[in-house]
């Protein structure tokens, strides 16, 4: 049975810990500086989170960060940057809303070809990266940010009237799905609210996600050419084939990310679909350091603070800005980058300290056996 290590978990917490809290002490100082109380406003978000309707809206929420956050976090893990999330999802968001809106077999097919399309798309637009970067050398962040670049102007085309474009009043849509590929939720009443259907696919994606890296051969390759190209094409992994295969991968996740939302409520694709999820998911990978538990506590956090701050515009008899949420989520990101630094800077010079220790401990044995001899 494998020893539980106290001081790795408590490298893998502190640093998500330490941004929050800077994070917090950080907004406080705005507030501050504005002529604000610097407290009353976390009070009046986490009473927010106590109305079951809010709730709801931060499962649904957190459920298309966590899909998103799980394809940005397995690229970090092959050492992959790959910004592209938001083009691939939103791509795969609109090509799978014109299937379901022209397409019509029964639920138990429709439902799996919706998902198979928005996975297949997600995978070619991500695996044009891949293809530059292991033919060309191209970076994939520079490629998958004309790639995202060029889905939106694909989007804007798809949804064109003379095209497959609906306009309904001043939004241009992609027409209702048909109803065989809309996937029914969990609904808690009238002043609840519905759970997205799909946010159980978020929960098996995140279990699939762990047992794939760390009880298969290929997820220990993945880890391994990400850690190192050279040690790992000296045990016979292919990097390059690993680069490509993670991008697909990542994309296909990514695929995914906008259908909790697409099948479970808005059932056409339209021009008020959330963008910029796919950089979201970015900051939300990097808080939760691409482990499906904390990716997980990250995207509801993040939900939290989307889903919980509109209240305060409305707070009496000072009302606060909501973007000071906005705010939050930016100095967390920033926060992520200084506080894993300085503990992974701690956590070196801890195991340095603890086999100085262990070989001068081996010293004093062997040199008192010497002189007992």
């Amino acid at each position: 049975m494998k020893k539980f290590d106290k001081e790795r978990v408590l490298l893998a917490v502190a640093g998500p810990v330490i941004a929050l809290l800077l994070a917090i002490a950080l907004t406080s100082v705005v507030l501050i500086a504005s002529g604000k109380n610097p407290f009353e406003p976390y009070g009046l978000m986490l009473e927010q989170a106590t109305f079951s309707d809010v709730q709801v809206l931060i499962v649904n929420q957190a459920s298309l960060y966590y899909i998103a956050a799980l394809a940005v976090a397995l690229g970090f893990r092959m050492n992959l940057f790959n910004i592209g999330v938001d083009g691939q999802y939103r791509l795969a968001a609109v090509i799978t809303a014109v299937v379901g809106a022209h397409v019509a077999l029964p639920a138990p097919l429709q439902i799996p070809l919706l998902l198979l399309v928005a996975m297949l798309t997600g995978a070619f637009w991500a695996g044009i990266a891949g293809v530059l970067k292991v033919t060309r050398g191209v970076s994939e962040v520079v490629a998958t940010i004309m790639l995202n670049a060029i889905a939106t102007s694909i989007i804007g085309y798809v949804t064109l009237a003379d095209v497959w474009g609906v306009q309904v009043g001043n939004n241009m849509t992609t027409g209702i799905m048909k109803e065989s590929g809309w996937v029914p939720g969990l609904d808690l009443g009238p002043d609840v609210g519905e759970i997205y259907g799909l946010v159980f696919l978020a929960v098996v994606l995140g279990v699939l996600y762990w047992l794939v890296l760390n009880r298969t051969r290929f997820g220990f390759d993945l880890r391994a050419s990400g850690a190192s190209e050279t040690a790992a094409a000296a045990s016979g992994v292919d990097s390059r084939r690993m680069v490509l295969t993670a991008m697909l991968i990542s994309g296909a996740v990514a695929g995914l990310a906008g259908l909790p939302l697409l099948l479970g409520d808005s059932h056409t694709y339209s021009l008020s679909f959330p963008a910029g999820l796919g950089f979201t998911a970015i900051g939300i990978a990097l808080l939760g350091r691409n482990h499906p538990g904390g990716i997980a506590l990250a995207a509801l956090l993040w939900a939290f603070l989307d889903k919980a701050s509109p209240a305060l515009d409305y707070a009496t008899p000072v009302a606060y800005e909501k973007e000071i949420a906005t705010i939050m989520q930016g100095l967390i990101v920033f926060a992520v980058v200084i506080s894993y630094e300085a503990v992974r800077q701690w956590g070196l010079r801890r195991q340095q300290k603890r086999v100085g220790a262990e070989l001068a401990a081996r010293n004093n044995s062997q040199t008192k056996e010497a002189a007992a001899r």
